[in-house]
């Protein structure tokens, strides 16, 4: 059961209310079918168990929303993981083809690249849209009707930036008041004479994708298999060191599936001791005993190479730093690994579907 607070309004004077809640989880129902004819699909369909594990969402009165499961779930997962998708939207503003979902979600489509359209005009935050120019700024003004404190600001503009570089420059000039330093200038945060640096910690991490496919390049997913080999690799990967020299500090160690030593019920005390800490001479040796061996400066086994390509995103001069250390410290356990860079779009679209054109993905 979820009960809305009555003071929520929105712009256009309507209450905020447990329809709007049940209007928005049924565009991401329909989203999340996977039918082939739809005009778009919902992002975070599987998340949270959308749609499969949700079998109603029922608005009570005006303020309360029963939302039902097909079985019982973990309170505090659905809760962080199911529960938070739902974002109202006004269905007063919105709900243009009733009892025609599919009519609907072309009608969403059709003004998804349209910030003017009249439904987007409709919100509950403090703030409305009131511009845009294409590739330069949006400009944001306060909703004079929010129920929340009101802003203190005339406008909110975002202003695009060509690079890390020249947001640091607009700081440092003063011709933005709010920006984004990125770890490969923190060094030179000295610069910023008249700033204050606020330090967001999110829970968030980063990865390695390794192709486990027996179409993987040069036979490479046969080694990803191994344990041992994925053993090897992680005693190769320098996290400490990323932290502090790339990073600045800015970051925990984590070597577990949550985050990193969490006070939770859920937390295994068997995992507070790092099973794999780096050190790429034990990596090294672990391969050596279990049947591989230098062959021209590259660890061999069968013919089979460890030796492959690490695709990452371009743009960041810090995930360039890490690609780059992680090819160096891999290399002290004779693991051959060939860097490129792409454009974030062609990383992610690596999948089960294209096997055979990538071996892994940071």
């Amino acid at each position: 059961m979820v009960k809305l607070h009555r003071k929520w309004h929105w712009s256009n004077g309507r209450p905020v209310t447990a329809q709007d809640v049940v209007f928005t989880y049924q565009i991401m129902k329909a989203a999340s079918s996977g039918a082939s004819n739809l005009p778009w699909g919902f992002s975070g369909a599987g998340s949270g168990g959308m749609p499969t594990l949700w079998k109603s969402v029922k608005a009570v009165g005006s303020h309360t929303v029963i939302i039902t499961l097909t079985k019982p779930m973990n309170q505090q997962w659905f809760l962080h993981n199911g529960i938070n998708q739902i974002i109202p939207v006004p269905q007063s503003a919105w709900d243009k083809y009733p009892h025609n979902m599919m009519q609907e979600l072309r009608f969403i489509h059709s003004v998804s690249n349209s910030p003017n359209a009249a439904p987007y005009r409709v919100v509950d935050g403090p703030y409305h849209f009131a511009s845009m120019q294409a590739d330069n700024r949006w400009t944001f003004v306060p909703n004079p009707h929010y129920d929340g404190h009101k802003s203190l600001l005339s406008r909110v503009v975002f202003q695009y930036e060509t690079s890390a570089a020249n947001e640091f420059s607009a700081l440092r000039t003063g011709s933005v008041n709010v920006g984004y330093l990125p770890p490969s200038l923190l060094g030179s945060r000295k610069e910023l004479t008249h700033d204050v640096l606020s330090t967001p910690y999110l829970v968030g991490f980063n990865y390695l994708v390794d192709n486990f496919s027996s179409a993987a390049p040069n036979g490479i997913g046969k080694a990803f298999q191994s344990l041992v080999v994925r053993q090897a690799l992680q005693m190769g990967v320098n996290q400490q060191g990323i932290i502090n020299h790339l990073y600045h500090g800015y970051g925990t160690v984590d070597d577990t599936v949550i985050a990193p030593r969490p006070h939770t019920p859920f937390f295994d005390p068997a995992l507070k001791k790092n099973p794999y800490p780096y050190n790429p001479a034990a990596g090294k040796k672990l391969l050596e005993q279990h049947g591989w061996h230098l062959k021209n400066g590259v660890m061999t086994k069968h013919g089979l190479k460890l030796a492959f390509t690490l695709d990452y995103a371009s743009g960041s001069q810090t995930a360039t730093d890490v690609a780059s250390l992680l090819k160096n410290t891999w290399a002290l356990e004779g693991i051959n690994v060939h860097l490129v860079s792409q454009p974030f779009d062609t990383v992610i679209s690596d999948s089960p579907s294209n096997a055979d054109k990538w071996a892994m993905i940071y």
